[in-house]
């Protein structure tokens, strides 16, 4: 076989994904996440609301003086957990929506190569219906050894992150509790305490900060930079067995 280019990225092309991926994180921060700035001063502020619209309530001669005060307090700590569960949340959902994006966009991309040198129909649905470390094991058959990158451990951290919030308890919550404890609540303390409370744990522990967004953005973008401009034909010395038995059909 002659050698050809199986696989290219085209600048234009991978500068675009990047590009995208960098717009949607920085207006998802602007437009959605700035408005969790100040959830405090928002607690606050909702028990003097609520002192305000009570007040007149006020019996002197079946409240104690200090009752709406504490209820006002009450009141503004449970806005402040249910303000603060939206915030993480949103930021959550966030993170789900580039991985998918970043996964979808690789899989379009892994596809639309291979049609340049194989026409058969069975190699798209393949590539579309591989779970994601099956296409790592592709990736690293294309010469392309990305599990050793640096990027790849915040990458299968995001993965493992999105999977747990969509899915609950299973084994991406068991394996990133075993790979990834600082996703889950309440892992402080000494090293028995952290223990407890990573055996203890389950998916509603699971939190993600706006360093970890960051972490999460800048892995996909490394990823993309790293992509390798030309795989050659010559380079690509066997495929996994999910692939072959696709490119062997017609």
């Amino acid at each position: 076989m002659s050698d050809v280019v199986v696989f290219q990225m085209w600048r234009p092309f991978r500068e675009n994904l990047i590009a995208n991926h960098k717009f949607y994180v920085e207006q998802s921060k602007s437009r959605l996440l700035s408005q969790f700035g100040d959830v405090e001063g928002e607690a606050d502020r909702y028990a003097q609301k609520w002192l305000d619209d009570h007040t007149h309530l006020f019996d002197p001669e079946r409240h104690n003086p200090g009752d709406f005060e504490q209820q006002a307090y009450d009141e503004s700590i449970a806005h402040y957990e249910l303000l603060s569960e939206m915030r993480d949340t949103s930021r959550l959902s966030m993170i789900a929506a580039m991985f998918h994006e970043w996964d979808k966009q690789l899989r379009d991309w892994l596809a639309r190569e291979l049609l340049h040198v194989h026409t058969g129909s069975a190699v798209t649905p393949a590539i579309w219906k591989a779970n994601i470390s099956d296409i790592f094991d592709l990736l690293e058959c294309l010469n392309w050894p990305v599990r050793s990158r640096t990027y790849f451990s915040s990458l299968d951290a995001c993965r493992l992150v999105v999977n747990v919030y969509k899915h609950g308890l299973g084994n991406s919550f068991d394996e990133l509790k075993a790979s990834h404890p600082q996703f889950l609540k309440n892992v402080l303390g000494d090293a028995a305490e952290k223990k407890w409370a990573i055996e203890y744990a389950d998916h509603t522990d699971l939190i993600v900060s706006d360093q970890h967004l960051e972490e999460f953005s800048t892995a996909i973008v490394d990823f993309w930079e790293n992509v390798p401009e030309n795989t050659f034909a010559s380079a690509i010395k066997s495929v996994p067995g999910w692939l072959e038995k696709a490119l062997k059909k017609a």
